[in-house]
């Protein structure tokens, strides 16, 4: 019957054409004198007018409705019968989409998605940064302790990896398109309040958010333009969008380089509220994600999940937009996209009968809880047989290739050495005895042991690493002392006066007051170490320089990518990053640890980028966003794992970090080539 052939993917008074894909038949069209226009003469303007799709046959959802007078019950399959007919469908409409995707051409319409995607993957870049850059300011004005600052680190991790796997299930099940507006507009929302916050708790929330939110980047971006680029194209273009993730770093340290250390760029509201610069910073690295957002509003949803979950006249409408500005960008207005009826997948009926009478929530109740199921037995198909062994390979390789504890151990270890430099320089003074002396300037960097003072002055200035010992202060006077790092050590105070100071208990260890007084005493924070403008210059330059270096890498790998293969491509860098890890160990100096935490980067991305494909081509388009995003969460657990062991050992030993890291990059090129090769094939 005419039915049976629609349900075989045969459009009415249709054919099979060569290419795999359903075309009218003109010359019958012709004779009959109904020859439909549907796809000519909108060739002028970019929008698809509705009404425009009228008359076109489209292949049937696979929605079981009586035929030939055939009962209901008689239909009814079973569920092996229906996910093989299922299967079926997938790969029919796996070849036929490679083959509409040929005629669409690569143009002007994927650029213009590259650039919307890039913004959205650029936001992410941006996120890892943010706080290590605001760390060194905003300690003093929410007075964190190390352990606040070390969890302060991690929870945009904890965020990333949550938001990974939650926005990728959902993506797989609402849309990419849709699913990626709503993650990015939370990392907008609590990226512009964690600018306002004043508490380290309300900070703490809205950055654990914000990486909730722009966790959903990485794995939809890549899996949403895949299903946009043919196959001799995909490996290349989805290693170019990479760049926009270097984009966001350099965005996110060239900012930090021009606004946070102007301390003028503030402004505060009494003592309760305060506005400084590097919350303009935190406010201007929402921008990426606020823009992407704009941008993806004017882009359509993946016509690939449409097809995939039976909404054929959506797909069509979407691929012949593609079509049409691609080919009137290239000089060819007339050609006419010549697809008339997609292979679609048979979609199971999921809809529950709720009753007239029943309440909203209840409503709403019942369909999150349906939802919430739809995404969890996805999730729990990647691993299925079919999937087992593929799920467990790639969980082993994306763990194995997250050395984000060596990306952050790596600044942890310079700023070591600087201090180590910095201590190297210390001057040391015994036995001095200075009377009737003012002291004006600032005192940097000095050890004073034994010393007596009598009737001098310390005043309008700023104490810096200075460290008095075994000393004797008799008739001085302390006023206006910022310090940092400076201790008094078993001194004696005789009829000492400290006018608006923060040189109070925690400054003088063992110390003697006789007849001293404090007035006025400064409020703040103790802090152990004093960030001046060259250290904090000094970290984003580092931070600038490093993710410069993966330019190289990326340029390299893009143009290689379809030429040498994923596998390949993946563990040759993994080899050469290994090696190149194990020569950290010779870094001594500032200058040469610098140097090698950019050859690291350069080579290293490489493997980054033939991963995100991989993945991308490894799992079919029903489960892609569901894995991809349960990898990617995987991938932020071992980072924060990293994070917490690498940098316990800065100052201690550089052998373990260094060999763990290069042990975990040796078998992730190891395991790297059990995985399949997926170049050159469709996509699932």
């Amino acid at each position: 019957t005419a039915r049976a052939k629609m349900d075989d993917g045969y459009g009415r008074d249709g054919r099979q054409d060569g290419d795999g894909y359903y075309r009218n038949d003109s010359r019958a069209n012709d004779d009959e004198g109904g020859h439909s226009d549907s796809t000519e003469g909108h060739d002028e303007d970019d929008e698809i007018y509705e009404g425009e799709y009228q008359g076109i046959p489209r292949a049937e959802s696979g929605k079981t409705v009586p035929v030939d007078g055939i009962a209901p019950q008689a239909q009814i399959r079973d569920l092996a019968q229906f996910e093989a007919e299922r299967r079926k469908d997938q790969e029919e409409l796996a070849q036929q989409y490679e083959t509409i995707l040929q005629e669409c051409g690569h143009g002007k319409f994927q650029w213009t998605l590259y650039f919307v995607l890039g913004l959205a993957l650029m936001a992410d870049g941006v996120e890892i940064f943010v706080v290590g850059f605001v760390l060194p300011s905003a300690e003093k004005d929410m007075c964190l302790s190390e352990e606040s600052k070390g969890m302060l680190g991690l929870i945009v991790y904890l965020g990333m990896m949550v938001g990974a796997f939650l926005w990728g299930g959902l993506a797989d099940r609402i849309g990419r398109r849709q699913t990626l507006l709503i993650s990015l507009s939370i990392n907008s929302v609590f990226a512009f309040f964690s600018s306002f916050v004043q508490g380290y708790s309300s900070f703490l929330l809205c950055r654990l958010l914000s990486g909730v939110g722009i966790g959903g980047s990485i794995p939809i971006v890549f899996s949403y333009y895949s299903e946009f680029l043919a196959q001799e194209k995909r490996g290349e273009h989805l290693s170019w969008l990479c760049m926009f993730w270097m984009i966001g770093g350099i965005y996110a340290s060239a900012m930090a380089w021009a606004i946070i250390p102007h301390y003028g760029w503030s402004f505060q509201m009494g003592s309760a509220y305060q506005f400084h610069s590097w919350r303009v910073f935190v406010l201007v690295c929402a921008f990426p994600s606020v823009a992407a957002i704009s941008a993806l509003t004017t882009m359509p949803e993946s016509p690939r999940f449409f097809l995939e979950n039976g909404k054929h006249d959506e797909a069509w409408m979407i691929l012949k937009q593609v079509h049409d500005t691609n080919m009137r960008a290239k000089g060819y207005p007339e050609r006419v996209f010549s697809v008339t009826t997609i292979k679609t997948v048979k979609q199971m009926d999921e809809l529950v009968d709720m009753g007239e009478g029943t309440a909203w929530y209840q409503r709403w109740r019942m369909k999150l809880a349906d939802l919430f199921n739809q995404v969890w037995s996805n999730f729990l198909a990647i691993f299925s047989p079919e999937y087992c062994r593929t799920t467990l390979m790639m969980m082993a390789v994306w763990f194995s290739m997250s050395y984000y504890g060596l990306t952050v151990w790596f600044p942890d270890m310079i700023k070591y050495l600087q201090k180590q430099e910095y201590s190297s320089r210390t001057k040391v003074f015994i036995k001095e005895k200075v009377e009737h002396v003012t002291f004006n300037f600032t005192l940097e960097n000095q050890v004073h042991r034994n010393g007596e003072y009598f009737n001098d002055k310390f005043m309008n200035l700023k104490m810096k690493s200075m460290v008095f010992e075994d000393s004797l202060f008799e008739e001085c006077y302390f006023e206006d002392i910022t310090s940092s790092n400076t201790f008094f050590k078993n001194c004696t105070f005789i009829a000492t006066l400290f006018y608006n100071t923060d040189l109070f208990k925690y400054r003088l260890i063992n110390s003697k007051l006789v007849n001293s007084t404090f007035l006025h005493n400064k409020e703040g924070c103790m802090l152990s170490d004093f960030s001046d403008e060259n250290s904090a210059y000094m970290i984003y330059f580092v931070s600038f320089l490093g993710t410069l270096a993966v330019l190289p890498g990326n340029i390299v790998s893009a143009l290689l990518m379809d030429k040498i293969g994923r596998l390949r491509m993946l563990a040759g860098s993994s080899v050469i990053s290994c090696v190149s890890c194990f020569f950290l160990s010779f870094g001594n100096s500032e200058s040469a640890m610098i140097a090698l935490l950019c050859l690291f980067g350069g080579i290293s991305i490489a493997s980054w980028n033939a991963l995100d494909v991989l993945t991308v081509e490894l799992y079919p388009s029903d489960k892609r966003c569901t894995a991809f995003g349960f990898l990617n969460a995987l991938c932020k657990l071992a980072a924060v794992l990293g994070i917490s062991i690498f940098t316990s050992f800065v100052g201690i030993t550089k052998a373990v970090p260094i060999l763990f890291a290069s042990g975990a990059l040796a078998a992730g090129s190891f395991l790297a080539f059990k995985l399949p090769e997926t170049r050159g094939q469709v996509l699932q």
